[in-house]
């Protein structure tokens, strides 16, 4: 599956299905998918809970350097891992449509408070 962009079925799916299902049941995936990748000890996603859990997800096909990517691309504080908020914005930015719906929906919430 050389130079196919494994990204694209996540990025196809996700929005939908928070469309068809709503935000909540999303961010309630979104916390289950967390708890299957990450390290029990630790309580974050690291590179090695991460290898070790992928195929849960259906990430089995990636590469180490994908997966340490992954983490690397959403490892806002440098630790080297992801903590939970850093995960669910990971997986946001992973979904630019989703992204977008969501900026959209906060505009419109702030508008009711003068911004």
């Amino acid at each position: 599956m050389e130079g196919v962009d494994k990204r694209a079925d996540f990025e196809d799916l996700l929005p939908a299905m928070a469309i068809k299902l709503g935000g909540e049941w999303l961010i309630n995936e979104l916390c289950i998918g967390f708890q299957l990748l990450m390290d029990k000890d630790r309580g974050v996603i690291t590179m090695e809970s991460l290898k070790r859990n992928a195929a849960f997800l259906g990430l089995q096909d990636l590469s180490e350097d994908e997966l340490a990517g992954m983490v690397k691309e959403g490892d806002l504080d440098g630790d080297g891992a992801l903590n939970q908020m850093e995960f669910c914005v990971l997986m946001f930015r992973l979904s630019p449509e989703l992204m977008q719906e969501s900026r959209f929906w906060l505009e419109e919430e702030l508008k009711g408070y003068g911004f």
